[in-house]
């Protein structure tokens, strides 16, 4: 299979740069918006999370169309590097200066193609070396440069055609889970009524009387010794879901007396406090082993008035309450008010309500590992899919 240059089948576009005072939080006349990292997501968030800059700011060829591709091509994360979505319509906006357009050309390459080797593990693996020592980068250049392998287009279309299938399955497992985490939604307003209105007349207290409020910090990324240890350490990135588990970053134990980290008890509840992702989501978690955390995240170790699965369901069911929370700080972060948020109004029902409800949650943990092993396994086959479609074996 030859490989081309992806600046000869795409045309690449540059991200708006504006300056701080040119960015407004609201739709203006004369204003068009502009989507950050932050909205590549699975899908590309176009209505979420933008800012909204002076319409001629944005050049015409900056306007996002159907079948664009956006990357994140600069962030403090490698993860986040590289990172793709792909619009399904039109936007009469843009993205900023930290993202990149690639825009097949349509008569070279299949846009569905060259999304799903832009998301494959062979240039995940590029981007990770991208450079930079705390910020990472992938210059514009750079990816022009890059050589993507290209059968012809009548192949190209049918490698994509499996990916896509591939993809479907993929995303149903996923919704499958996302579908029992709301029977557990469901169940808990069964039982306890809606948390905002509080109709079953609970008795409530502040959520700073019932919990202990542990902060976090991050080690210096100077020493890699730092980051070969045997110890969980939990950043927002490793919040997809509800249960924290081990499968993340570790640190060293000397990790702990140098920069003064606090080991977590299991059942620890943990909320994003800080961050672009609040634009769209608070992931909520509990822990099921002994972690630390970074400093965008809050832990609440429970006092014992309220079981931690009982917390942890009370805050996952009133996320569009906690959104309402979200504010946005001068430079364009976004976080909560602590003093606002300690002041939450919780349910304190009677521990036997409580245990009623987390040995439901426990019985219900069964499905979700077997949905959970579900989706790692459509994952893998999708992972092992696209490794064969690049080097020429689909």
């Amino acid at each position: 299979m030859k490989s081309v240059r992806l600046g000869d089948i795409a045309t690449l576009v540059r991200g708006v740069s504006f300056s701080k005072e040119e960015g407004n939080l609201l739709s203006e006349k004369g204003y068009l918006p502009v989507i950050r990292a932050g909205s590549i997501q699975e899908s590309l968030l176009l209505h979420e999370g933008q800012i909204w800059v002076p319409a001629r700011k944005i050049k015409s060829s900056q306007k996002i169309r159907t079948d664009d591709i956006v990357m994140c091509t600069s962030s403090g994360s490698s993860d986040l590097v590289g990172k793709c979505a792909r619009s399904t319509e039109d936007f009469e906006g843009s993205f900023g200066a930290f993202c990149a357009g690639i825009r097949a050309h349509q008569e070279k390459a299949s846009p569905s193609y060259l999304y799903h080797f832009l998301c494959s593990p062979v240039f995940k693996v590029w981007t990770r070396a991208s450079s930079g020592a705390n910020i990472k980068n992938i210059r514009v250049s750079e990816l022009a440069e890059f050589q993507v392998p290209l059968p012809s287009l009548p192949e190209q279309k049918r490698i994509a055609a499996i990916l896509d299938k591939a993809y479907a399955i993929r995303r149903k497992r996923r919704q499958a889970i996302q579908l029992a985490d709301d029977f557990l939604r469901a169940v808990f307003l069964d039982m306890f009524g809606d948390p905002v209105t509080n109709p079953k007349g609970w008795k409530t207290a502040c959520l700073e009387e019932l919990v202990k409020v542990v902060s976090g910090a991050t080690p210096s990324k100077s020493n890699d010794a730092y980051w070969a240890g045997e110890f969980p350490w939990v950043s927002p990135k490793d919040m997809k879901s509800v249960e924290i588990s081990s499968s993340i970053d570790h640190v060293n134990q000397v990790v702990f007396e140098r920069e003064n980290l606090k080991k977590l008890p299991v059942g620890s509840v943990l909320i994003v406090v800080r961050g672009m992702i609040l634009a769209h989501t608070v992931p909520v978690g509990i822990t099921t082993t002994e972690v630390a955390i970074n400093q965008d995240i809050k832990a609440f170790v429970s006092s014992g008035r309220v079981l931690p699965e009982f917390l942890l369901w009370f805050l996952l069911s009133q996320h569009a309450n906690l959104l309402s929370k979200v504010t946005t700080a001068a430079h364009g972060t976004k976080r909560f008010d602590m003093v606002d948020l300690l002041g939450l109004p919780v349910f304190v029902p009677d521990i036997g309500a409580q245990r009623k409800f987390v040995s439901i949650v426990g019985s219900y943990k069964e499905t979700l590992a077997e949905l959970d092993w579900s989706h790692k396994n459509a994952l893998q086959i999708f992972n092992s899919l696209s490794q064969k479609a690049f080097s020429g074996q689909l």
